[in-house]
């Protein structure tokens, strides 16, 4: 007998929540099953559940382990729990995924329009729910009425062409990552010590082009140049120009010019002036936003991701792993901007925009089939921290800037002649603010004006500087340039980058905000290119990522692209084996090297020997400071929770050395290890004071909140 009931799978609680909400007749009821909680709703006189993963419920296990072997190419689909230990908590929501489909019968997969969500919600489907195909919901914003029309308009079968590409994607990196790593791992164990090594299918890649780029910096040398610079002034205004050649690589000559131009007058002998016009910046992909989140705010890539995450699964911008610069006509551009006008702080630029006749977003070439560009969808936040608040006005300042009117900018070319040798001053001021207003603060640019000279003025107290400089050697990656950089050579993808960069930070590879390999990042790197070259092969990498793509459009089987690198791997790690136990002791040497120079903090004042080390006791599971003459020398110091950094800074009390302390969803904060720290002591005592204040403060008397004392 049929249930006419159906089940809607989302990706995480909150979508489910939204998702509930915005297709209910009326409120939705909120039952609870193991503590998990999952929806009931009428829809239009059909009844609905609404149920959710929490990220995937399923990962990649090694079928028959027979030990820590490799090659291995055994694996299966197993809940995350029975794969992660981490993971127990996905039980309940397979439970509750299990409960609830057997009292339907139609199913829906309403996950992330991308080949992660789509892996997610088809395994959900046919693990959890025993179905072979369900229908599926593609949206690009968490907003009621995209929601509705998403449902309405729900495909009837899974979105099979990224279902295809996202399996063959998991797959290939967990042969790629299992296989890499355990023989790293099992290498450093020849060498007689266990220390888990890791590296993967775009990792490997990704290391060794931040690898070379510290190679080419070292290799760089230096080029002696000269510039000659005019300094004058004309009516109180200071006038700087160089000289027209620029650098000069020979000093004779930069000599000779310097004597000739000595004591001579400076004349203007030509004056041009050009209008140049700019026009709106393109929408926001992910790669550009995250990029620009760190130009502005120091935000890393990774966070920005997570940031953006939060602001979608509320409402309050699009689906942000977007790699397209295009805002479609039929997200309604105007209903948009109406929404945000209701922020006091955007009705300035929203009320211009409302007025005129047509709206046409400026956008750039990339595209994307799945989702628009990243942009606001004019819901008003309710609460948001101060990290999220930043990102956020970032993304409604783009959002409406696209629209904008093109900026006019005016450039002032003025030639200087001092005793026929020509020196350049250049000014450029904004002449038409246009979009400028709107983007405000972001705008990267600033005015150089140059006092309103015309041919033939004297400029006053002409002086000539001869400067001696050199080359400079190329800068480091940052963590938003080589996002960038592996978006341009195609490696990973917009969802997986920052990841990578991430997991390079934390296996000790790489360090610094200005990327730098560490000891053990060079190591590997060299090693590999003498031992298994394939694993840090670029164009390999490329190669099967260009593969998965022909997945998606039809034009290649799965099962031929994992008999590839099955052929590639078996072939590559051969050649790893023979030569195992060098490998092992390279990278032994380097892990050790590494682990010292990450956890030094300061000489030791105590016994003014050995160095003061960042450790870990597994008896506690805690990091404390020791010192690196123990047993002679017991010098410890506590730290508190979260993952602390060597940070080269003292404290200006007692100038102990400060430790830089990194916690989950937290701003880092700088900690003195002294316990006598008298600024240490003091804020103890104030927050003490503050709790004993408040259990003081009888609960009738307590100031009541803000929302409250408004109503």
């Amino acid at each position: 007998m049929p249930k006419n009931c159906e089940l809607l799978i989302a990706e995480k609680p909150t979508s489910a929540k939204k998702i509930a909400e915005a297709l209910a007749d009326s409120k939705p009821t909120k039952h609870v099953n193991q503590k998990i909680a999952y929806y009931e709703l009428m829809h239009k006189g059909k009844k609905i559940f609404v149920a959710c993963a929490v990220g995937h419920l399923y990962g990649l296990k090694e079928k028959e382990k027979n030990g820590w072997k490799y090659p291995t190419f055994s694996y299966e689909w197993k809940p995350i729990f029975e794969v992660q230990k981490s993971a127990t908590y996905t039980k309940a929501y397979i439970a509750t995924l299990k409960k609830v489909s057997k009292e339907v019968d139609e199913f829906t997969v309403c996950t992330d329009f991308d080949d992660e969500g789509s892996v997610l919600g088809f395994n959900a489907v046919q693990f959890a729910c025993g179905q072979k195909d369900a229908h599926r919901m593609k949206f690009s914003t968490l907003t009621k009425q995209d929601l509705i029309d998403s449902y309405e308009h729900k495909m009837k079968s899974l979105d099979w062409p990224q279902v295809n590409a996202g399996v063959t994607r998991h797959e290939l990196d967990w042969i790629y990552g299992i296989n890499n790593s355990r023989a790293l791992t099992l290498a450093i164990k020849s060498a007689g010590t266990f220390q888990i090594l890791s590296t993967g299918r775009v990792q490997g890649p990704a290391l060794k082009i931040i690898v070379d780029k510290d190679r080419e910096i070292k290799k760089f040398k230096p080029v002696p140049f000269w510039q000659l610079e005019l300094q004058s002034t004309y009516k109180k205004a200071v006038v700087v120009a160089w000289h027209k050649e620029g650098k000069f690589w020979e000093k004779k000559s930069a000599d000779t010019i310097f004597k000739k131009t000595q004591d001579k007058k400076a004349v203007v002998a030509d004056v041009k002036k050009k209008e140049l016009i700019q026009a709106p910046p393109f929408p926001f992909d992910l790669t550009t936003l995250q990029t620009e989140s760190y130009r502005c705010f120091g935000i890393s890539p990774k966070e920005t991701m997570s940031l953006t995450q939060s602001l979608y699964v509320n409402g309050y911008i699009s689906y942000p792993r977007s790699s397209s610069n295009k805002l479609p006509s039929s997200l309604g551009y105007r209903n948009i901007i109406s929404n945000l006008s209701r922020q006091e702080k955007y009705q300035e630029f929203c009320i211009p925009l409302m007025r005129k006749s047509k709206l046409v977003p400026n956008e750039g070439p990339k595209s994307d089939p799945a989702h628009p560009a990243v942009h606001a969808t004019g819901e008003i936040p309710k609460k948001l921290t101060e990290r999220e608040a930043k990102v956020y006005d970032l993304i409604v300042r783009r959002t409406l800037a696209t629209f904008g009117d093109p900026a006019k900018n005016e450039t002032m070319t003025v030639t200087i002649d001092v005793n026929s040798e020509p020196f350049i001053a250049k000014g450029q001021v904004n002449i038409v603010p246009g979009w400028y207003t709107i983007y405000g603060k972001y705008v990267n640019r600033k005015d150089e004006e140059l006092p309103p000279l015309q041919v033939g003025d004297e400029l006053k107290n002409p002086k000539i500087t001869l400067h001696e400089d050199e080359t400079k050697p190329p800068k480091h990656y940052t963590p938003a340039s080589i996002i960038k950089e592996l978006e341009k050579r195609n490696l990973g993808t917009k969802a997986t980058r920052a990841t990578i960069i991430d997991t390079l930070y934390q296996r000790s590879y790489i360090n610094e905000k200005s990327i730098e390999a560490t000891k053990l990042g060079v190591t590997t790197v060299e090693t590999l290119e003498k031992f298994c070259p394939e694993i840090l092969d670029e164009q390999l990498t490329r190669h099967f990522e260009e593969e998965t793509e022909l997945v998606r459009q039809g034009k290649k089987e799965k099962k031929d692209i994992l008999k590839e690198v099955e052929k590639v791997l078996t072939k590559a790690l051969a050649h790893f084996k023979e030569n195992e136990k060098k490998i092992g002791e390279a990278l032994l040497k380097a892990t050790q090297e590494t682990r010292t120079t990450l956890n030094k903090i300061a000489p030791c004042k105590t016994c003014n020997k050995g160095d003061l080390m960042i450790r870990y006791s597994p008896r506690f599971k805690s990091r404390f400071v020791g010192c690196s003459a123990y047993p002679n020398c017991k010098a410890t110091y506590g730290l508190p929770q979260g993952l602390p950094k060597p940070s080269k800074k003292v404290c200006k009390e007692c100038e102990f050395p400060q430790v830089t302390v990194i916690r989950q969803g937290r701003r880092p904060f700088e900690y003195c290890i002294n316990k006598e720290c008298k600024l240490k002591l003091d804020w103890v005592k104030k927050q003490q004071e503050k709790i004993a204040e408040k259990e003081k403060t009888p609960k009738s008397k307590k100031k009541p909140s803000v929302s409250n004392r408004k109503k």
